[in-house]
């Protein structure tokens, strides 16, 4: 059941007792193909995830002439730059992202790495933005976020609390989720500190709390629902044994599909926490309770 209270993202509420939201990061699992991508929002729509998320950049802002001209042998070519400009969609594949998108029924959204990227992707509209771990230390570009009045969700990998409540300062909490996360990919199970959830939950009361995943398999991730976590983040593959720095820390489209079968089995089984007889037992009780 859908409560009016929480976050808003799209036509759903998140936090305060609403179904967990679950998005499945596309990222650049999609190789730079809008063929791949498309499956993989597929894959998404059938495993009933609440939304997709991509990666914008500006290349060039992002990175450093040093950076991209280091050698780097990949499919687009022999140096880094090759290899970040060809997993760059630009205009005419977020037009049919955001078409097809809007034809499955799936929320899709992208995290900014630059104010231009923003600006960018605002053509499209997007329900909310998201501030990857990465970008959480630039104020500068937390800031442009903030002048399009979309919610927005941070993660929080390579970040201590310091560094945490000075993005939050920045953004501030009106229509804020926060993600834990550590940013390691894939991250070892000894590193995933889960308990961080209920660290953040603690000090944020306000703010609804979620949980982005690089681990293999998923359990953990799992557990972070049974935490509590109001949003379930997780990269999505077609094949973890693709091409891609990202695709190993993914979960493929079975995974995924049962992820979202047990998160929502999980809301079922969690109740209202009253004690009660169900009228199921008064059968039970008949037949085996002599007093």
């Amino acid at each position: 059941m859908q409560s009016q209270k929480g976050v808003k993202i799209g036509g759903k509420f998140v936090g305060e007792g609403n179904p967990i939201y679950i998005i499945a990061e596309i990222g650049i699992n999609h190789n730079g193909s809008i063929e791949i991508a498309k499956k993989l929002i597929d894959a998404a729509v059938e495993s009933g995830c609440d939304a997709v998320k991509f990666q914008k950049r500006t290349v060039e802002v992002v990175y450093s002439s040093e950076e991209l001209a280091k050698p780097r042998e990949n499919p687009f070519g022999s140096t880094n730059g090759d290899l970040k400009r060809g997993l760059e969609f630009g205009y005419n594949e977020y037009l049919e992202i955001d078409r097809y998108c809007k034809e499955k029924g799936i929320d899709w959204f992208a995290s900014c790495w630059d104010e231009g990227s923003v600006d960018f992707i605002e053509q499209f509209n997007p329900p909310c933005y998201k501030i990857a771990s990465a970008s959480i230390t630039d104020d500068n570009l937390l800031r442009h976020h903030k002048k399009y009045g979309k919610p927005i969700i941070v993660s929080t990998g390579m970040s201590n609390i310091e560094i945490i409540k000075n993005a939050i300062e920045v953004i501030g909490t009106e229509g804020l989720i926060i993600l834990h996360c550590t940013s390691t990919y894939p991250c070892m199970p000894e590193e995933l500190n889960l308990k961080g959830i209920k660290t953040l939950q603690e000090m944020f009361p306000n703010v609804p709390i979620g949980y982005s995943g690089h681990e293999v398999g998923l359990a953990t991730t799992f557990a972070a629902a049974v935490l509590g976590a109001c949003v379930i983040e997780r990269h999505i593959t077609l094949d973890r044994a693709m091409w891609g720095s990202d695709q190993s820390a993914s979960v493929e489209p079975q995974g995924v599909k049962r992820l979202v079968r047990d998160i929502r089995e999980l809301e079922k089984a969690m109740g209202d926490g009253v004690i009660r007889i169900y009228e199921s037992e008064e059968p039970i009780i008949k037949k085996l309770r002599r007093v």
